[in-house]
């Protein structure tokens, strides 16, 4: 019996290049919450670098965690874990209470290792939250995911600094837009290996492009040293502070819920639906990545949904080819010059590629919509209402403004929100009373079995 595609193990040429190019999808999410938190405790050129390396490294080491998996750790599926965005609002938050900075490192660390610890005890019973994941969550879900996206892939194409005298320029966005083109024009008219590689080759194109018009920067390249390694606790031992861990664990709930949604919009990718044993797996590996990041000076780790959108366009859904992904990470966790090369791409390059990557997930969470059962009045409310509450942090930034800060960590996640929404909203139509007795399928996770939302179009808990 033929391996199932997310075992499949690609010719190594074929391995390194797709591997390389799940690197380049998720490089820039991994290095921008170092360099922001980095330039708030005020650290030197040299030790930015170190910590943006150590976090590399530490990403490359989740990421193997997940896709190879040890014991019950790991959920075993082409997924990559990076440092989460979710964690600079609270990181920064606890520098600017910290009166000596050198100390803000140390109490980030000791925070994100008790939460670390604390998440892993717990994934056991949160993987249960699967059973609230019928096709009209998780469509919905996915679909959140891609739009929450899209304008980091906007931001991108602007260029990387908005305070900057050309961001948003023609030039910049004629670069986007010409990245975005090329994509197109690989996927349209290539085959094979060429097709499934036309984002690393958009990246390259656009990077070369770039070059006359004085936007790409060599000087990371000429810059960085050849070796380097992210030496144990080298901004000085964790300390633990309650403040500091509270916020912490919250980001780690909010980390958790989207971990939960990737699996499951993965799942339903690669055709291998996550059933409440992989989401446990998946959820261990991601926890105690984020326990050991501190270690090698990293952050906390989580699931990057761009990745996903970059599996859903490519269809290689070969869990190796991420693992090489994130052997790479490693790699240019250990060799700064190697790291360097990746920074070598302009920011509106990224965008441009951005729009097809985020755009995907979008699209895969709309075929799971197709498939759950809108033809009924009380899922379109769902979808309705949980598309409305996950877009309210896109749409109007501030709207959570007079809210405590801890409160905002969730609300200003708009996956996190619509998610709970959508959730609740599902409990509410379809399980509760009459809805309950509405229902025409019985979800199988009562008896064992996997989540197939191929062949369903609701589910009762």
């Amino acid at each position: 019996m033929a391996d199932h595609p997310v075992d499949e193990k690609l010719p190594p040429v074929k391995m390194a290049t797709t591997g390389l190019q799940h690197v380049a999808a998720m490089y820039a999410g991994v290095v921008a919450p170092p360099l922001i938190v980095g330039a708030a405790v005020g650290l030197s050129g040299t030790e930015l670098t170190f910590l943006t390396g150590a976090c590399l490294f530490t990403a490359g080491l989740a990421t193997l965690l997940q896709t190879l998996g040890v014991w019950k750790i790991g959920a075993r599926l082409p997924f990559v874990n990076g440092v989460t965005f979710a964690g600079v609002a609270p990181m920064t938050a606890i520098v600017a209470a910290t009166d000596d900075k050198s100390d803000a490192l140390p109490l980030i660390f000791g925070a994100v290792i008790v939460a670390g610890v604390l998440g892993f005890l717990a994934a056991p019973v949160f993987c249960k939250a699967v059973r609230f994941f019928p096709p009209v969550v998780t469509g919905t879900v996915i679909t959140l995911i891609g739009i929450s996206l899209l304008p980091v892939a906007f931001g991108w194409a602007q260029g990387p600094d908005s305070r900057a005298g050309d961001y948003g320029s023609p030039t910049n966005l004629g670069l986007a837009a010409l990245t975005l083109a090329v994509v197109l024009l690989l996927r349209r008219f290539t085959r094979g290996f060429v097709k499934q590689i036309a984002v690393l080759l958009g990246l390259v194109v656009g990077t070369l492009i770039a070059i006359p018009f004085g936007v790409t920067d060599f000087g990371p390249v000429a810059d960085a040293d050849v070796v380097g390694f992210p030496t144990p606790f080298h901004f000085g031992a964790p300390q633990f502070q309650i403040a500091a861990i509270v916020s912490m664990c919250v980001v780690m709930v909010v980390s958790m819920t989207e971990s939960t949604a990737d699996m499951l919009a993965l799942g339903e990718i690669v055709e291998r639906p996550a059933d409440e044993k992989t989401i446990a797996a998946g959820l261990r590996a991601d926890t105690l990545g984020s326990a050991l990041s501190p270690l090698f000076n990293g952050f906390m780790c989580s699931a990057f949904a761009q990745n996903i959108g970059l599996v859903a366009m490519t269809r290689i859904r070969s869990r190796f080819v991420v693992a090489a992904g994130g052997g790479f990470l490693i790699l240019m966790g250990l060799c700064p010059v190697a790291a360097s090369l990746i920074a070598v791409v302009p920011r509106p390059v990224l965008g441009g590629a951005g729009v097809v990557l985020f755009g995907s997930v979008a699209a895969s969470g709309i075929q799971t919509l197709v498939r759950a059962g809108l033809e009924k009045d009380n899922n379109v409310l769902i979808v309705a209402v949980s598309l409305a509450v996950g877009i309210v942090p896109i749409t109007a930034p501030e709207f959570y403004h007079a809210f405590p800060e801890t409160a905002k960590i969730i609300l200003d996640s708009g996956i996190s929100t619509g998610c709970v929404a959508a959730v609740l909203l599902n409990l509410v139509f379809n399980h509760l009373g009459k809805g309950r007795e509405a229902q025409d399928v019985t979800h199988p996770m009562e008896a064992g079995e996997e989540i197939s939302g191929a062949t369903r179009a609701t589910a009762t808990p």
